[in-house]
């Protein structure tokens, strides 16, 4: 009997793929379920950058650096690829916009000299400096709630996150806590804040322990 590794919800798996199951072709089973090595779900191109990132997280962040959010991060923003292009315009490993990119490098002109988003290590700087530069603007309850509105912050700015933050606190909710705030929206499409939220979410319960459990080092919490 075949396994099929269910990583998100059942729903995702196709109705041929559903009725085969029961049928009894194949067995279906969560992924903590399995003995799987995380590493056979990172892609091949990762453990090319492995050592780069690591060196840059803990130049910018320290030796307790959470090398493995950072990598859960460029899984769900490249997976990997160095030349990932998305249909809006962003660009490589760290999938920047094209006027980000410009931007980041003009103010980091030491780090960043350049905008070279499709440069592996250029990326990987620019989103370590741009995550480090989201977390010291952002006022939150602990290291765990700081971080998950990091990650909303990349992925959505970090005006709006202090926006959204100041509309939970009025309606009042804990502005500092990023579970009491991820149900308001300050304004945003309800397309934009759903893959916001999905954003956070999905780097540090889903991709996170991937790069946990093969050794890249630490990660912030689970649960927020």
């Amino acid at each position: 009997m075949r396994k099929i590794l269910v990583l998100g919800c059942l729903g995702a798996l196709s109705l041929a793929l559903l009725q085969s199951a029961m049928a009894g072709d194949f067995e279906i089973v969560a992924r903590d379920k399995l003995d799987y090595p995380a590493t056979a779900l990172i892609p091949r191109d990762a453990t090319v950058h492995q050592r780069t990132l690591t060196r840059t997280a803990h130049a910018h962040w320290g030796l307790d650096a959470p090398v493995a959010t950072m990598a859960a991060q460029i899984h769900q923003e490249s997976r990997w690829h160095v030349g990932a292009r998305s249909p809006v315009g962003a660009e490589g490993l760290a999938q920047f916009m094209p006027a980000t990119s410009e931007w980041f490098a003009r103010i980091n002109p030491q780090d960043l000299t350049t905008a070279q988003p499709f440069n592996p290590a250029w990326s990987m700087r620019a989103l370590v400096l741009y995550d480090a530069w989201n977390y010291k603007r952002i006022v939150a309850r602990d290291n765990c709630n700081r971080w998950s509105f990091t990650l909303s912050a990349y992925n959505g700015g970090l005006g709006w996150v202090q926006r959204d933050q100041a509309l939970a606190s009025a309606s009042g909710a804990d502005g500092l806590v990023y579970s009491a705030v991820a149900p308001f929206n300050a304004g945003r499409s309800a397309a934009s804040i759903s893959e916001n939220r999905h954003y956070v979410t999905t780097i540090i319960q889903r991709w996170q322990p991937l790069y946990e459990q093969a050794g890249w080092g630490r990660g912030v919490c689970y649960e927020f």
